[in-house]
């Protein structure tokens, strides 16, 4: 329930999002782009029968924002590879779901499901 998403994350996308990454799948009214969003989609721990689970596997959405302007999906797709890099070397297993631009905001989205594993 508890993975490691900024630890994961801030190192590799700092250059390009600042401090701008944001839990509970909602950034900031007003909040300049580009940002990360994320969220707990399912928090499962591993059980055992002899002692209280060790490790958790938590499937988490990141989400990766930017725009709207003229060079808004480069720039998105520039921070959607710096978060799979990052999460590629931890070692999480991902796959992109959405590649988007928000019909209301403007905004280009591509959205990751991560599988964090991870001790307790």
């Amino acid at each position: 329930m508890f993975a490691p998403v900024y630890r994961t994350l801030l190192p590799a996308v700092r250059h390009l999002v600042g401090e701008r990454i944001y839990g509970s799948g909602s950034a900031p009214q007003g909040v300049v782009s580009p940002y990360i969003t994320w969220f707990l989609v399912v928090g499962q721990p591993y059980d055992q029968l002899s002692d209280a689970p060790a490790a958790d596997k938590d499937t988490i959405q990141i989400d990766c924002w930017a725009g709207p302007g003229d060079d808004q999906e480069l720039v998105c797709m520039s921070v959607a590879r710096a978060v799979r890099d990052a999460l590629d070397s931890a070692g999480q297993s991902s796959s992109v779901i959405l590649n988007t631009r928000e019909a209301d905001t403007k905004l280009f989205r591509i959205g990751f499901r991560v599988e964090f594993i991870h001790n307790r």
